[in-house]
């Protein structure tokens, strides 16, 4: 074999490697991204939507407190709800939020904390049970549109997922392609000779 020639496959070689070299970091570019959104899908969007749910359903154990007790009795009655919606309030607090969703969520904190003010003055005689109603409106809302930025950022999450796939296997497709072109190309190099000379 030429100096020629071996200078010919070292260069088809380390083209090859390069190649390889190159998409495989892309892929895996590619994979951690699938990786975060899965990841952000659970604890961020999950999770987030059972909170929110859970306190949405302590809200309805409110509302039947509100119905069946005094109102006298009213903030002693939803006590334990609302020790327990305060809970569920640091959880979601610990959860990746995004601008709009924090803005929402200090919305509803700010109602909640109204809400369990208009609580304890119904106990204490200074308003009426017609009084929950516009705090425990908002409430729900809030909590509606948390629930709407769940989905809404679930389904954003899904969309890089898919975009980060469908990345991968173009570049997939476009390495197994180059590849078989390098190859074609080596075998011509390698079994390609010039003639030297004329023929008689």
């Amino acid at each position: 074999m030429t100096l020629l020639n071996k200078i010919k496959w070292v260069l088809g070689i380390a083209l090859i490697f390069l190649l390889i070299l190159t998409t495989n970091l892309i892929d895996r570019q590619n994979f951690m991204i699938v990786r975060n959104s899965i990841e952000t899908l659970y604890a961020d969007r999950l999770v987030a939507k059972n909170i929110i749910f859970d306190i949405s359903k302590n809200i309805g154990h409110k509302e039947i407190s509100y119905l069946k007790l005094e109102p006298v009795q009213v903030a002693a009655g939803v006590k334990a709800s609302n020790t327990h919606i305060n809970g569920q309030i640091t959880l979601f607090t610990n959860t990746k939020l995004t601008p709009n969703e924090k803005a929402v969520f200090d919305r509803f904190k700010n109602s909640l904390q109204n809400l369990q003010e208009v609580e304890m003055e119904l106990s204490a005689g200074q308003k009426t049970k017609s009084d929950l109603a516009e705090p425990l409106a908002l409430v729900r809302e809030y909590l509606d549109q948390l629930a709407a930025i769940q989905m809404l950022e679930g389904r954003r999450e899904l969309y890089e997922s898919k975009k980060a796939i469908s990345s991968a296997d173009l570049f997939t497709q476009l390495e197994i392609a180059v590849l078989i072109v390098l190859a074609i190309a080596i075998q011509v190099i390698i079994i390609y000779t010039p003639k030297s000379g004329s023929e008689a």
